[in-house]
């Protein structure tokens, strides 16, 4: 794994870890990151990610890592975007459910390719878009789960900040997201992938 990421990944964690805002909601938020980095460090020599995938779950480690420091709700840069853009709530929470659904569309579609699940490329965007919502419902169902063993406790880690609709709008951010990602970066994708095979 190349060193930039691995020494910038513990870096953030470790700032992370000092003084978080809640040690319980650091746990839960962070938890991601480091399953992230447990499974590209056991798979890295046999499975070389593409350097826009790499960088991709870099990013949204460090997404994670500043979620859980702070919790979602109480991001610093965007409380302060929240009174220069007439916020009802600090939506950092949003960035992370964006690109719970940009990153995981990424993943999907390497892991697809590479392993020659499909005949029909065609298939290939609604696929790894479906994977994506899946896992963000996933999410949501964990979230909801923590909510009902923890009680009042779990009200940082769920982040809806009184919006009704925080559920259904993490979900379609999500889902934009994945389709932002294959949209967007799929030439890209395909280029570094045609270079990892020759």
């Amino acid at each position: 794994m190349p060193v930039f990421y691995l020494v910038s990944f513990l870096a953030v964690l470790v700032w992370s870890l000092v003084r978080p805002y809640d040690y319980f909601t650091w746990f839960l938020e962070v938890v991601p990151a480091l399953i992230y980095a447990v499974v590209l460090i056991a798979l890295y020599k046999r499975h070389k990610p593409t350097p826009l995938l790499l960088g991709l779950i870099w990013a949204h480690c460090l997404i994670l890592m500043v979620g859980g420091h702070y919790t979602y709700a109480r991001v610093p840069l965007f409380d302060w975007l929240k009174e220069v853009m007439d916020w009802q709530r600090n939506n950092y929470d949003k960035v992370g459910h964006l690109a719970q659904g940009f990153i995981p569309a990424i993943i999907a579609r390497e892991v697809l390719l590479r392993l020659n699940v499909l005949n029909d490329r065609r298939w290939l965007a609604p696929i790894c878009t479906c994977i994506c919502l899946a896992i963000s419902a996933a999410y949501e169902l964990v979230e909801w789960g923590v909510a009902v063993m923890t009680g009042e406790g779990a009200e940082d880690f769920l982040g809806t900040q009184g919006y009704v609709w925080d559920t259904q709008s993490d979900m379609g951010l999500a889902f934009l997201g994945a389709i932002l990602a294959l949209a967007l970066l799929w030439r890209l994708h395909d280029r570094q992938l045609a270079r990892l095979r020759a």
